[in-house]
């Protein structure tokens, strides 16, 4: 929401100042010049980047103008599921566990967040790391490290189309200079016709480096800025749920591991310790009402 309010500002902004300078809107109308800019900024895109890093740069452009799912309600069910998790591996013994890490669309605990196991490599990151201490054979400290890792080859992942479309974006004031410098030498080729003529073919030219320049710091630069931000975003919920399951593997409570994890939350989608402890006492009666696995 945030991000189309932010362009319309933008370009309502530029937009109404223009008019305010009693500027004609058609003279901005330029085809060919977007056409050159945005096409060959489309043409490095491809150069540059395999066909997945593309597709997944659209999907985080997408991503952009969607809402921010790392909210409060999102930490508190991923709280509450940890602890449920946590609670029945105490209870129950962790071999008891394995069923469900082993194939967590059919686990009687994870269909009850359906959210969670629609976010495929978040399950793979909690099932294979409550699946390496089910089994035995490292200490929980390899097992942090493992984890480390993991977070930091995934970050390393989704870096790549925003570091794509920042290319793209950087290249657009160049790309606007060589629509405007095309449009100079189509301008020279009219010299000595009329006047009126060649000002508009210099207004075109103009255009181009104007466009390159907008579509760069006004549109796509934010865009990719906004697509790192929620990159981070998502590197701190994989930090929340390593830190639950390492601090569990210690051998802590369940409700203490879920309460070191909200501690690791940002402050401002943090939920309170009571909110998270009613969450967590809800857990017994949801699962009192649901079939046994």
């Amino acid at each position: 929401m945030f991000a189309i309010i932010g362009i319309v500002i933008v370009f309502g902004s530029i937009i109404g100042g223009y008019l305010m300078e009693h500027g004609k809107l058609m003279v901005l109308m330029q085809p060919a010049e977007l056409v050159i800019i945005f096409g060959a900024a489309v043409g490095t895109i491809l150069i540059a980047n395999p066909l997945p890093v593309v597709i997944q740069m659209l999907k985080g452009i997408a991503g952009v103008f969607a809402s921010n799912k790392f909210n409060k309600g999102f930490y508190l069910e991923n709280l509450k599921m940890l602890y449920e998790i946590f609670n029945y591996a105490r209870k129950s013994g962790m071999a008891k566990l394995e069923g469900d890490v082993e194939d967590p669309q059919k686990s009687q605990i994870f269909l009850r967040y359906k959210n969670f196991l629609k976010n495929h490599h978040a399950v793979h990151f909690v099932c294979d790391t409550l699946r390496m201490s089910i089994t035995g054979g490292m200490g929980d400290f390899e097992i942090d490290q493992m984890m480390e890792q993991d977070i930091e080859v995934h970050h390393r992942e989704v870096s790549t189309p925003v570091a794509a479309l920042s290319t793209m974006a950087d290249a657009l004031p160049g790309l606007g200079i060589v629509a405007a410098v095309l449009g100079v030498v189509i301008t020279m080729g009219a010299i000595g016709g009329p006047p009126a003529e060649i000002g508009h073919k210099v207004a075109a030219a103009l255009v181009g480096t104007f466009l390159g320049i907008l579509l760069c710091y006004g549109f796509f630069g934010p865009i990719a800025s906004s697509m790192g931000k929620i990159n981070d975003a998502e590197s701190e919920y994989y930090n929340v749920l390593r830190i639950a399951m390492v601090t569990f593997i210690k051998g802590m409570p369940a409700i203490m591991s879920v309460e070191t994890a909200r501690r690791s939350i940002p402050s401002g989608n943090r939920p309170s310790f009571q909110e998270m402890e009613k969450a967590c006492k809800s857990v017994n009666t949801t699962a009192a009402a649901a079939p046994a696995a």
